[in-house]
């Protein structure tokens, strides 16, 4: 049974969107089911390749109007992702299941609000190359969680908050912060991406002991007081060009460690995302302003059993 599909990106952060409705027609179902068509299809040697896949569907909770499952490469299913909820978001507006400035979408990590900022203006004039469908969107991603069983984090003692823990790698160790942010995030901040093998060092610290459910791996390079530079490592994906939960969760460790402002912008490989971190203390809402753009359309014909 073909399935429909429309693959965006956020920032290089790419997504496959996928109605639920074409994976049941397809006797998609189930938990695992979907998890290895993730793998299958984000393949990006023998799928179509992608950071992951987002799966919507008509809200089944009060107060939300559609529902968003995040499945990763390796066919895990994530909390949240800030790009991938905010390509399923684009997919609303760009398929006209949605028109309305204001969105709130269903996860697993709440219900989170998504306002339409910018859209793309129909088609290119003739003889021009059309214009390519963009979206931006301020996106609630939710409050921080400091403390260890949230996180979750093996940590010795009870710490309300993990900042500056030092971590044992092997025959290394690192001052990492640590918290909730939609998905559990490990922050580790440097002053030089090239002086040490971050990529080893994230694959390493995403299944280490002290993080029972796994974590993303963030590197934080602070440029100044409005400006931090990001490497990220990302939980069931590797290396990413961007991460919306990740951007978030540097953000927030830079700023409780007031290393910067409560707005700031965050640049990655992909592109730069502007955070705010509301309200003056630690219960506030998160908000990522960034893009969303449409890639292309495919259907899938390979097997999916």
């Amino acid at each position: 049974m073909p399935i429909r599909f429309i693959k965006f990106h956020g920032f290089g952060n790419d997504y496959i969107v996928i109605e639920s409705r074409e994976l049941a027609a397809a006797s998609l179902t189930t938990t695992a089911q979907l998890g290895e068509f993730a793998r299958r299809i984000c393949n990006r040697h023998y799928g179509a390749g992608a950071d992951g896949i987002a799966v919507v569907a008509q809200a089944e909770v009060a107060g939300a109007d559609f529902n968003v499952r995040i499945f990763n490469p390796d066919g895990s299913e994530a909390s949240l992702s800030g790009n991938g909820t905010r390509c399923a978001a684009a997919y609303l507006y760009y398929q006209k299941l949605w028109s309305g400035e204001e969105l709130r979408l269903s996860t697993r990590a709440g219900i989170k609000l998504y306002v339409l900022r910018e859209a793309p203006s129909p088609g290119g004039n003739a003889g021009r190359m059309p214009v390519v469908p963009a979206y931006v969107f301020d996106s609630e991603l939710g409050q921080p969680k400091f403390d260890p069983a949230s996180i979750p984090m093996i940590v010795s003692g009870a710490p309300q908050k993990v900042i500056d823990y030092e971590l044992a790698v092997g025959d290394q160790s690192f001052s990492v912060t640590a918290l909730q942010m939609g998905n559990p995030n490990c922050c580790i901040f440097v002053d030089d991406f090239d002086a040490l093998d971050w990529r080893r060092i994230g694959k390493t610290i995403e299944t280490h002991q002290q993080f029972p459910e796994r974590t993303n791996v963030v590197f934080v390079r602070v440029v100044n007081r409005r400006t931090i530079e990001l490497r990220i490592w990302e939980r069931g994906v590797g290396e990413t060009e961007a991460s919306g939960t990740c951007s978030c969760a540097a953000a927030v460790a830079a700023m409780i460690k007031n290393e910067t402002e409560r707005a700031i912008d965050v640049l990655m490989p992909g592109g730069r995302a502007k955070i705010c971190w509301r309200g003056a203390g630690d219960a506030g809402e998160v908000v990522i302003t960034g893009t969303a753009e449409v890639i292309y359309s495919g259907t899938w014909l390979a097997a999916v059993g």
